[in-house]
């Protein structure tokens, strides 16, 4: 079968890493460009690849890639990609955004993969767009940007903006635009290369089923866990949640402590205070607000259970990110 017909000119896409940038991420998307490079003979793709400063950039596996150029190297080309990963929030991304502001006012489709979402929030690139991120940081992103339509899909592509939850969601995007780019062929082909089995649709969830996630199958239990997760800012007693699926408040206790040696109010108190770290690690939002937004009537109250679960205040743990924040910035 011949295909080379329609590849076309070579098309240039840029990465631009951030520091602590997710490896997967950034790794998965370009080996999708030269995967289509491969199956098709021809040159389709080339990337282009910038840090802040020109120099070699750590991943967050604490592998450095060589780049081509700095961010003020960057001219305008057809798509960019922001690359980012753990800890976000905690660099200074003030050239970058000025520069991602400028190639949007060329017209560039402009892309991230992961936490890259983020910077495009802030650069004010995903208002009026449906956009892509990590799940993990799903709730944070959503209290700092309310106004931005963020889903947790695999992959957001919307007109000039396309966006993934990172990991390998990397691939099922590239892969959405290798299919608009190049056709559904060429697309199946690098699949094939890739062992990816299939395609996936950008409505696929990005996290596993519940089920597969704890190792349990009991229905009734799944359900109720179900019901803890959305109920993590106004929390129901073990007793309401046991009759959601008929069951005493004692029954429930066992099922919790035979499949995940347990309690249901431990279990709770503990997805919320995950929830809260979060919070404190991914937003500037008041400790009071963090320990509302999670199920606490006061800060005594908040702060003397993170204490005992994390050992350690949330304002410590608010502090501690403030000092790494002043690290990194420095050493950036």
């Amino acid at each position: 079968m011949n295909i080379r017909p329609d590849i076309g000119a070579t098309h240039t896409v840029g990465f631009l890493l951030t520091p602590n940038f997710s490896m997967i991420a950034f790794a998965a998307a370009v080996e999708v460009l030269r995967l289509t490079n491969y199956v098709t003979g021809a040159k389709a793709f080339a990337w282009r690849l910038y840090s802040p400063d020109g120099q070699p950039l750590e991943a967050s596996n604490g592998v450095a890639v060589a780049v081509d150029g700095a961010y003020g190297d960057v001219g305008p080309m057809p798509e960019i990609i922001v690359c980012s990963g753990l800890d976000v929030q905690k660099y200074d991304h003030s050239s970058l955004i000025a520069k991602l502001r400028k190639l949007a006012f060329y017209g560039v489709s402009i892309g991230a993969v992961c936490t890259g979402t983020y910077i495009l929030a802030k650069a004010g690139l995903l208002d009026d767009h449906r956009c892509a991120i990590h799940w993990e940081n799903f709730d944070s992103f959503r209290e700092e940007f309310p106004e931005i339509d963020a889903t947790q899909e695999l992959f957001e592509i919307d007109r000039n903006r396309f966006t993934c939850a990172g990991g390998t969601a990397s691939i099922d995007m590239m892969l959405a635009l290798i299919t608009a780019k190049k056709g559904a062929v060429i697309a199946a082909l690098v699949t094939d290369e890739l062992i990816h089995h299939r395609m996936r649709d950008s409505h696929e969830r990005q996290r596993m089923e519940l089920r597969a996630r704890l190792g349990v199958s009991h229905p009734k239990l799944l359900a109720v866990i179900g019901e803890m997760d959305k109920r993590l800012e106004r929390p129901v007693s073990c007793a309401q949640l046991a009759r959601t699926v008929r069951l005493s408040p004692r029954q429930l206790e066992r099922l919790f402590q035979r499949y995940l040696d347990t309690t249901p109010t431990r279990y709770y108190l503990e997805m919320r205070l995950n929830r809260a770290r979060q919070l404190l690690r991914q937003t500037s939002m008041p400790i009071l607000s963090v320990g509302l937004a999670c199920g606490f009537v006061s800060a005594s109250h908040f702060s003397k259970c993170y204490s005992e679960h994390f050992d350690r205040t949330p304002s410590e743990e608010r502090k501690g990110m403030r000092v790494e924040r002043n690290v990194a910035t420095a050493i950036a």
